[in-house]
């Protein structure tokens, strides 16, 4: 897969990104057969692509503004008053919008905060931080959840997707149905259109370029 640092270049993502995660992509895509064919390697690297803002963000910023507040947790945040309150408070905000749910405790817990989203497709909630130190074999990341967003940044997405069975959709060449069992929704489907376009191009041509040597 040395190839495939230029290929994450050409996508957008930066030189330092691409060789910051490329070592743990050889490792982990052939394990869990996600490089099995370039239809999943597409998928794959293009959803990956847009949820980590082109491989920029390990962790999820709660950095809200009140307006913002409303429109994105407006189930928890009822009022303007209630939004200003907790604006710009990422650590006030996750512990609210993440209580008593995913295996935390109540807001005053702090679990929402501790187990906040991180790594390439964010792992959110205390019961998703245990599946996934089970799955990689490292109990430290329940007491050191941001190993997350440092050591496992690949491992959590390659965990988010191997354990819901993306492989199958990305089978189908089905980018909407992807989106939607990993976004919940359709949100940056036309972003994730293009890069799953970018990649499939540059997955040919990253193949009749080998074949000519």
């Amino acid at each position: 897969m040395k190839t495939h640092v230029e290929m994450l270049k050409e996508m957008g993502v930066s030189s330092d990104d691409a060789e910051q995660y490329i070592d743990d992509l050889e490792k982990t895509l052939p394990k869990f057969g996600i490089s099995d064919s370039k239809v999943r390697l597409a998928h794959f690297f293009s959803q990956v692509l847009h949820e980590s803002g082109l491989m920029r963000f390990d962790m999820e910023n709660l950095n809200y503004s009140a307006k913002a507040l409303r429109s994105v947790f407006g189930r928890h945040f009822k009022t303007d008053e209630q939004a200003q309150e907790y604006a710009r408070k990422p650590e006030k905000i996750a512990n609210k919008v993440y209580a008593n749910r995913m295996g935390n405790g109540p807001e005053e817990s702090g679990d929402g905060w501790k187990y906040r989203g991180r790594g390439l497709i964010q792992l959110t909630g205390k019961n998703n931080y245990r599946a996934f130190a089970e799955w990689v074999g490292d109990d430290r990341i329940i007491d050191d959840p941001d190993l997350v967003s440092s050591e496992y940044a690949v491992h959590s997405a390659v965990f988010y997707w191997d354990t819901n069975n993306l492989n199958d959709i990305a089978d189908q060449d089905d980018v909407s149905k992807l989106t939607k069992r990993i976004n919940g929704g359709f949100n940056g489907l036309s972003h994730r259109k293009e890069l799953l376009n970018k990649a499939n191009g540059l997955l040919n041509m990253l193949e009749l370029g080998a074949s000519l040597t």
